[in-house]
């Protein structure tokens, strides 16, 4: 006898959920491993190609220039992937996206010359940058929309272990020349195989690009545009711009936040006074201990941030963890502390960059359905390219060799950010009290 159960326990979900679920997880921490590889062995290589010591101030210029580029291809993917998302679907994008980052990651290991290795990282960052926004609204339309927390924290700790795995790459092949250990970025193309062959595309994008019972792209009212399918410029005309623009500037503000921590916490840590004079692989070593501590806190932050949405809603959690994040980052680094104490502080933060994990499943059912990757996509990536500049300034602006200026200043962004949240809407337009439902025999 057949009976609906609403989705709520992992055996009444269907197969096809289970692929796409699965298909997502893994495309993003693949891309935590892609993404980080470069910067296991920036130095030595770019030393290598600029047939230079480590020490000249032009590796570190030149390595500059590389994680600039990677910024820009990283927020450029986000829009570009995102577009052909809503064009071609969800499934067939999150294939070009992996082929995309596992291609020219894998490319980067013949770099003969720096330039090459710019050209290789960018291009990479766009099937990074894109996958994001393909994967979340991939999960977000096929998905139980009550599951929706959860999913973002699963999702966001993939990029967490993607990261672990590229250590312990690195770890493997230290005493391969750098270049190698690229080689491995080309594994996450064999996942595309099987999404192909697997996960099909979601319903709710086949019925809006078919214009069956939908509606209309923008306003919400019934249509019967069929293949319609929405301008970029879009984004910018009423009614969509009432969410483009605070989510613009939401990410921006954010994310020059949160990478100027985690661009400069590496330095600041090398800067301790009971750092300063290791050699250069104790202070690697105490590096990757910090790096550790983060990426822990950061997996209990994405559950914790999780089950604040569920109890108090997305906007509501997204304030208070920013806040939090600002708040911490002056108790952190108003004055100087030990190294252990450092370490402490990093898992407290790492939990605060939880609330990243939110923006996964918050912001992609804020657009239309036809606009959903392209608007997603594009208001989250774009905000690297602010927090690439951000960084900088904060960096320029921080004593010399005394970093904790800059970690510090940079907590004013999280409370304008935390503030920021209050003009965004207050729920998606998708998102009611109905669940989904399915036929169990």
């Amino acid at each position: 006898m057949s009976q609906f159960l609403p989705v709520r326990v992992w055996r009444a979900l269907t197969s096809e959920q289970r692929r796409s679920g699965l298909a997502a997880w893994l495309g993003w921490m693949f891309d935590g491993l892609d993404m980080h590889l470069y910067t296991l062995v920036a130095t030595p290589f770019v030393a290598l190609l600029l047939k230079a010591p480590s020490s000249d101030p032009s590796v570190a210029l030149h390595g500059a220039y590389i994680s600039a580029g990677f910024l820009a291809g990283w927020a450029l993917g986000g829009l570009i992937f995102g577009r052909i998302g809503d064009r071609i679907g969800r499934s067939r994008t999150l294939c070009l996206t992996i082929l995309t980052y596992a291609a020219f990651t894998g490319l980067s290991a013949v770099s003969t010359q720096w330039w090459h290795l710019l050209v290789f990282r960018f291009i990479s960052a766009l099937g990074i940058g894109g996958e994001w926004a393909v994967g979340a609204s991939l999960l977000s339309e096929s998905w139980p929309k009550s599951w929706r927390p959860w999913i973002a924290a699963a999702l966001q700790s993939a990029v967490n272990v993607g990261v672990l795995l590229a250590c312990f790459a690195g770890y493997l092949m230290a005493e391969q020349a750098p270049n190698w250990l690229f080689v491995v970025g080309i594994v996450p193309a064999a996942l595309v195989l099987w999404i192909r062959r697997s996960v099909p595309e979601t319903k709710e994008w086949e019925a809006a690009r078919l214009g069956h019972g939908t509606s209309d792209p923008l306003s919400g009212s019934p249509s019967d545009t069929g293949s319609q399918v929405p301008s970029f410029w879009d984004l910018f005309r009423t009614p969509v711009a009432r969410v483009t623009w605070p989510s613009l500037l939401l990410c921006a503000l954010g994310l020059t936040g949160h990478w100027t921590f985690m661009f400069w916490q590496q330095a600041h840590l090398r800067s301790l006074p009971e750092v300063r004079s290791l050699t250069a692989g104790e202070q690697n070593h105490v590096v990757v201990i910090g790096v550790t501590w983060l990426m822990l806190g950061s997996v209990v932050g994405n559950f914790l941030a999780g089950g604040l949405a569920r109890a108090m809603g997305y906007r509501q959690a997204v304030f208070g963890m920013l806040l939090a994040y600002g708040t911490t980052l002056v108790a952190a680094f108003c004055s100087d502390w030990s190294l252990e104490a450092n370490y402490g502080w990093f898992i407290l933060i790492g939990v605060w960059q939880g609330v990243f994990a939110l923006f996964t499943m918050w912001l992609p059912p804020l657009f239309p359905v036809l606009l959903r990757t392209t608007g997603a996509g594009f208001c989250y990536n774009i905000g690297r390219l602010a927090a690439a500049g951000g960084t900088i300034y904060f960096g320029i602006f921080s004593r010399v060799n005394d970093y904790r200026h800059a970690l510090l200043y940079s907590s004013i962004l999280f409370g304008v950010a935390a503030f920021t949240v209050g003009w965004m809407p207050g729920r998606a337009p998708d998102e009611g009290d109905n669940e989904t439902t399915v036929v169990r025999e």
